[in-house]
């Protein structure tokens, strides 16, 4: 080989090094989609003279007098319409509240998760197309997480969730993806008390259950059945229905030849209240001790059930452990707001994810001399994983490494013919 090659191969062995010295470094999602959030990111404060974003996802810059922009995916339609918009108005509290985030006021945006996930889907694919957006606050339901998860965490986005329960969506080696984190609890929270309430208090022994085929129903009764048989009852029967129908005649005769005693059907509005009007009607459940969950805490079970309501049990958050600010503050300004009360359950967990959105932007986020900001999407997400004792309403929040901020207490809430919100039993 003449020295002429050698210098040509020399030359290009030389310009490959060069080139993969320069290559951007792989996304975290790339890297992984289960393990840990690696530290790594940048470090907030002030910098003065030129700066350059070295942050592996990259960095959102805002303008001296541009907002910082939030988005939201939230239930803003379909007959679950009450959760999502009762969360949309705790967030839009928080907003107001908060004001400004260093210096830069705050841009909102959103849209309808529709409870599904096809709506999930979609949801997160316009978000994820907006490079101007920093954080999301959502979804609504464990199914819209499940599929729009994955794509706001590939797109780089910090996403907190007021209302996902499903137990797999913090679990790493499951459903988790970087970047996702909740203020709701975990079905593993929820489904273990309602199970002792049925066979404490109520003192069932036999239990059927239904779930609509959703993540979060379906998880929910899973964790409910569990902690029922441990303690000693049995699970009868386990039945699964579709939300959109509306005679359930027949899966609730065959539920009736098991004679439970009592039946658990942690669903969503609309069915569940066409199931505790139905039930009632269906020989051999007359007597039968009937309860749902946090998804079924609107006035349209009210409204959907009718006198059929009178005395259907509930596990949801409990309302009275929250912070003293929610009563006193928080609820005032919501009746001044919208004219009314809350009107589910997740409103205050949606503040708290703002808030918490807030505290990781103000510690991750590099101001430059002219005012503008540079924000770091992986020192975002690390910020947000490292938040200990923020004092939320909903209690004192510390998240894990995979995001569950939770500080959860659950209670049972009962019924009553024209009454909303429901009446809180136990503990």
């Amino acid at each position: 080989m003449n020295k002429k090659v050698l210098t040509i191969l020399s030359l290009l062995v030389l310009a490959s090094l060069v080139l993969a010295a320069c290559a951007p470094a792989a996304s975290t999602e790339e890297a992984t989609e289960t393990e840990a959030p690696p530290a790594g990111g940048e470090t907030g404060g002030e910098v003065t003279g030129d700066y350059e974003c070295t942050d592996p996802l990259g960095c959102v810059e805002v303008g001296p007098n541009d907002p910082i922009h939030v988005a939201y995916a939230l239930v803003l339609s379909t007959a679950d319409e009450t959760l999502g918009i009762d969360s949309r108005n705790g967030l839009e509290i928080a907003v107001d509240d908060k004001g400004q985030i260093l210096g830069h006021d705050i841009k909102l945006s959103g849209e309808d998760d529709q409870c599904s996930a096809e709506g999930g889907q979609a949801a997160a694919a316009k978000i994820s197309a907006d490079p101007s957006i920093v954080a999301v606050v959502g979804t609504s339901c464990s199914s819209a997480a499940r599929v729009g998860v994955p794509l706001l965490s590939q797109a780089g986005l910090l996403i907190v969730s007021p209302s996902n329960t499903g137990v797999d969506l913090t679990l790493p080696d499951e459903n988790w993806h970087p970047g996702y984190g909740r203020t709701a609890h975990s079905d593993s929270v929820q489904g273990p008390p309602a199970a002792q309430f049925a066979y404490e208090e109520i003192g069932a022994r036999k239990a059927a259950t239904i779930h609509d085929g959703s993540l979060y129903a379906d998880q929910l009764q899973a964790e409910f059945a569990k902690a029922f048989e441990a303690l000693g009852g049995e699970i009868v029967a386990t039945e699964v229905v579709d939300p959109e129908q509306t005679d359930f005649n027949s899966v609730l005769t065959s539920i009736a030849t098991n004679e439970p005693d009592f039946l658990y059907y942690p669903i969503f509005v609309k069915a569940g209240a066409l199931i505790t009007r139905q039930a009632q009607e269906t020989a051999g459940l007359e007597g039968v001790t009937l309860m749902g969950a946090d998804g079924m805490f609107s006035p349209d079970v009210t409204e959907g059930a009718g006198d059929a309501v009178e005395g259907l049990y509930i596990s949801s958050p409990d309302l009275t452990a929250f912070g003293d600010a929610y009563a006193a503050e928080f609820v005032p300004k919501y009746v001044e707001k919208y004219g009314t009360e809350p009107f589910s359950i997740f409103h205050a967990h949606s503040y708290d994810a703002f808030m918490l959105i807030a505290e990781a932007i103000e510690a991750a986020a590099v101001q430059l001399e002219d005012g503008s900001l540079v924000i770091p999407r992986q020192a975002l997400r690390d910020a947000f994983y490292s938040i200990q004792d923020h004092q939320g309403l909903t209690g004192n929040l510390t998240c894990s490494e995979t995001g569950d901020c939770a500080d959860p207490v659950i209670a049972v809430y009962e019924y009553h013919v024209g009454e909303f919100p429901p009446e809180r039993v136990w503990p």
